[in-house]
């Protein structure tokens, strides 16, 4: 079902956009505020609190707490209409931080190596520039999540009734993404990013004199062989026309030169697209372990952990953000319509149970020198990328409220 996007008679489009770009070096002071006090997962009450601070000051309506230290607020338009949702995570890395700015990491090991520093500076610029014009109909909820980098923040988020009180209609959230350059859009209906599933085994034999190997069940020829055997899966079990990853990350064994190692233990992960998948990776992983140990002789234990599912996006969220991203918002770089990536994102869990879309922000300036990629203990972005965020986001609650949307079971 195609969403018809028409633009309001009474936006004023230059106007708009003139007071984002004022916002824009406030936007990079609550950036860089918030990348000198990274904090991991159920961990970020400094940023909670800074969050809380600036809604207070505004008059928005908020609730703390959320799920340990997530935050949800309300602005309100002045007409009547659909609620949309917009979610901001909080979140930073346990990495050690190697930029040399004055803005840098002041707590070791940990840093803002995701961009979810610039996705809360999005949040709350977009929160404020909406509580100073409500002009728009219909309410806005801001969803400050915490946790996403792991164990996972979203799914206590739902559990919670953040899409409650009231109902969320469609929810939308994007990635400050150093993959495209800057202000290119990227963007697709479907599948944006992949399921995340882990698994790890212990391979049992026993060991020995590494001279009388005909004594020992050797663990690491038989892990060796497991993990060739499991690039078979994507390789000869998959059906070509679908999208698969199975990557082993950890191998240990062993500690001397002359020693057949008694255990092996082996950890990796799965990423897929296709819902349907979310029970085959780990039957088919399972069974290669067990066929392989039974062959030598060997015993295992083996765990599966599924981590978040695939990140699917309404297509008629997508086109409205991709009508905002190609008619209205100045993107330099325009937009890639089919962007994909085998990386996951706890978003889905939101997705699964509203319709949404999670789309791409570029924000690498090459020039600059800002293109390390994520999770880099060097990764930076073009602050620039804060003001074109707001407006979308802006421009889509324009949207979204003056238009009839087909989920949303709403007319005007």
């Amino acid at each position: 079902m195609v969403f018809t996007v028409t633009a309001s008679p009474t936006v004023d489009t230059s106007r708009i956009r003139l007071q984002i770009r004022a916002l824009q070096p406030q936007l990079s002071v609550w950036r860089r505020q918030l990348h000198q006090r990274p904090e991991l997962g159920f961990q970020e009450q400094f940023t909670a609190d800074f969050i809380a601070a600036k809604l207070r000051e505004w008059g928005i309506e908020h609730e703390t707490g959320v799920a340990q230290t997530g935050i949800v607020a309300l602005v309100k338009g002045d007409r009547p209409g659909p609620v949309l949702a917009i979610r901001a995570d909080m979140d930073a890395l346990p990495i050690q931080e190697e930029n040399e700015v004055d803005y840098r990491s002041q707590h070791d090991g940990r840093m803002h190596a995701c961009g979810h520093d610039g996705h809360v500076a999005i949040a709350l610029g977009t929160a404020y520039y909406l509580s100073q014009h409500r002009d728009f109909a219909g309410t806005v909820k801001f969803i400050f999540q915490p946790a996403e980098e792991g164990p996972g923040g979203a799914q206590p988020m739902v559990a919670a009734g953040v899409l409650k009180n009231p109902d969320v209609n469609a929810i939308i959230g994007l990635h400050l993404w150093n993959n495209l350059p800057l202000g290119q859009v990227g963007i697709r209906a479907g599948a944006m990013m992949a399921a995340v599933e882990l698994f790890e085994c212990t391979i049992h034999g026993r060991g020995g004199h590494g001279a009388m190997p005909h004594q020992t069940v050797d663990s690491i020829l038989v892990g060796a062989q497991v993990v060739t055997a499991l690039q078979t899966i994507v390789a000869r079990n998959l059906d070509p026309l679908q999208s698969g990853v199975v990557t082993v990350g950890k191998f240990e064994a062993g500690k001397a030169s002359n020693v057949i190692a008694d255990s092996a233990y082996l950890r990796g992960t799965v990423r897929y697209f296709d819902p349907a998948l979310a029970n085959f990776f780990d039957r088919r992983i399972e069974d290669i372990i067990a066929g392989t140990c039974r062959s030598h002789g060997a015993t295992y234990e083996f765990h599966y952990h599924r981590l978040y599912p695939p990140v699917i996006n309404d297509g008629a969220i997508a086109h409205l953000i991709r009508s905002v991203a190609e008619d209205v918002v100045e993107t330099p770089a325009g937009v890639v319509p089919d962007c994909q990536t085998m990386g996951g994102e706890d978003m889905s869990f939101f997705l699964q149970e509203v319709p949404g879309c999670y789309f791409f922000l570029g924000s690498a300036n090459i020039d600059r020198g800002l293109a390390y990629p994520h999770h880099h203990p060097r990764f930076d972005f073009d602050e620039t990328a804060l003001g074109l965020g707001v407006e979308i986001f802006v421009r889509c609650v324009e949207r979204f409220g003056t238009n009839t949307h087909p989920l949303s079971g709403i007319s005007r």
